[in-house]
């Protein structure tokens, strides 16, 4: 462990009220009230502060992952991962803790500030210890922001793959966007729990709203369908538009066992004539 000879751990066992309320006004003044309350901002600065003079009791002042400073980071990780989901920047969730350098600063100057190679060591000390735990909340703000992100993808992706019942035996699945692999994963399941949940005969894969077919995406497509006949259902391929079907047909992409058809409208009367069920005009009376 990397111990550093400082007078911070006397410094904060004196006077820590003191720099426990400059260091809070400090933060009342930078920060949003719409998105953190006076009160919650309070608790918080008052629950890192006393584990944060707590750790720098141990005198391990040079390295901020070691076992003494395992409380602190357990708090900035949770008030980081807070800050992601209240809108914070990763400047702001970082602020919490370097702000803490002003009062530290001027107790510092007050303490040691005739003695300026004294002065110069516990500052570049205290810069260091700040920088490091402000870096942490940075590193552990992005990886939950990233994590947030990547739900609101996986959510957005499944509300972007509905598998609709359009008629007894008969389901559709309209794709809009590019079709990736992990969202050909979600497409499959989403579609393979319809058929199992509505025990339909026909699928109908629409890709009208894909912008571009390419080998992958023929790929995915046609894993999709050989799941979806394991598990017992037929699937039309709609949308085929010409350029589509002269990539398909340069790409040398093999669709012969798989029904497709230029709309919806037109799969939709093929799944028809599978099922053995029609649809005709009313007669008028």
């Amino acid at each position: 462990m990397t111990k550093v000879a400082s007078r911070l751990p006397d410094i904060l066992k004196r006077h820590d009220a003191a720099i426990l309320k400059e260091w809070v006004n400090e933060q009342l003044s930078v920060s949003r009230p719409e998105a953190m309350k006076e009160s919650a901002l309070r608790e918080h600065a008052q629950r890192f502060f006393g584990l944060f003079r707590d750790a720098v009791q141990s005198g391990e002042l040079g390295d901020v992952s070691g076992p003494a400073w395992a409380a602190v980071r357990e708090m900035l990780g949770e008030l980081s991962q807070s800050c992601t989901t209240l809108g914070y920047t990763p400047t702001e969730t970082a602020t919490f803790v370097l702000s803490l350098k002003q009062p530290l600063f001027t107790r510092l100057r007050q303490e040691v500030g005739r003695d300026a190679e004294a002065l110069a060591d516990e500052t570049w000390a205290v810069t260091g210890l700040l920088d490091q735990l402000g870096l942490y909340t940075t590193e552990v703000f992005l990886k939950g922001r990233e994590d947030l992100i990547r739900r609101q993808q996986q959510d957005m992706m499944e509300l972007s793959t509905p598998v609709v019942q359009l008629w007894d035996n008969v389901l559709a699945l309209p794709l809009i966007g590019t079709l990736d692999s992990a969202r050909t994963q979600i497409v499959m399941e989403n579609l393979l729990h319809k058929i199992v949940e509505t025990g339909a005969a026909i699928a109908i894969i629409d890709i009208t709203g894909v912008p571009t077919v390419d080998t992958l995406v023929a790929q995915h497509l046609l894993k999709t369908v050989a799941a979806a006949r394991l598990m017992g259902a037929d699937c039309i391929i709609s949308g085929i538009r010409p350029q589509i079907a002269q990539t398909i047909v340069h790409l040398g992409v093999e669709l012969a066992n798989v029904v497709t058809k230029a709309t919806l409208a037109d799969a939709f009367q093929i799944a028809l004539q599978k099922t053995g069920a029609s649809i005709g005009k009313a007669t008028a009376r």
